[in-house]
């Protein structure tokens, strides 16, 4: 994930200082919402999830790796490896996942759903935004 992170004693000062914003960050960062809501349908291998979440925006495998790694050291995601050949590794969602996953496909249904009123208050501010800079100019 794109969160800088200094560490102090072994932890990272964001995470001692704030951790419910570090939280909110990994949950809700471009490649974070789309592997919970994805995670939402079924439990995926890495390969599936990546072409899954590329129909929306393609993503790399190191973004999609790390952001796994994350989400599974924040209990969001189960990692299961399976000993066979060749390896399978499979990632679900958690219990606690799965509230957050419901509560960000919630948010991504409402932005949907809405977004006809966001592009209608972006016209009206900045036809006003317009207006008030050609008023100072004359």
């Amino acid at each position: 994930m794109a969160v800088s992170v200094e560490m102090t004693g072994g932890r990272a000062v964001g995470e001692a200082m704030c951790p419910h914003r570090l939280i909110m960050e990994h949950v809700t960062s471009r490649w974070g919402v789309l592997v919970l809501i994805e995670l939402l349908d079924r439990p995926y291998r890495f390969s599936e999830l990546r072409r899954a979440i590329g129909q929306v925006r393609q993503v790399s495998e190191k973004m999609l790796a790390q952001t796994l790694q994350t989400l599974e050291r924040d209990g969001l995601v189960h990692r299961d490896a399976k000993p066979v050949i060749p390896p399978r590794v499979d990632y679900s969602l958690t219990d606690l996942g799965r509230e957050a996953a419901e509560q960000v496909r919630g948010l991504a249904l409402w932005a949907t759903d809405r977004m006809g009123r966001v592009l209608e208050a972006r016209e009206e501010y900045d036809a006003a935004k317009a207006r008030a800079g050609t008023a100072g100019a004359l």
